[in-house]
């Protein structure tokens, strides 16, 4: 596998990460780890976290972008 596949396959998964942890967002889901309410904030850092590594990932892409 070489750059340019690496760089999509992972840019595609931390965009599917950003998308779930949005949805919880919007959808206001409920998540309970062990007995433990996990926290809205999680999901605002899951989300900002994977869409930035997602948007770098992908961007190297792009022709011309090294």
């Amino acid at each position: 596998m070489g750059h340019r596949e690496y760089s999509i396959v992972s840019g595609s998964l931390f965009a599917l990460v950003a998308a779930v942890h949005l949805l919880r967002i919007v959808y206001g889901v409920p998540v309970d780890v062990g007995g433990y309410a996990v926290p809205m904030a999680v999901s605002w850092f899951g989300f900002i976290v994977p869409a930035a590594l997602s948007a770098w990932a992908l961007r190297l892409v792009r022709p011309g972008a090294a």
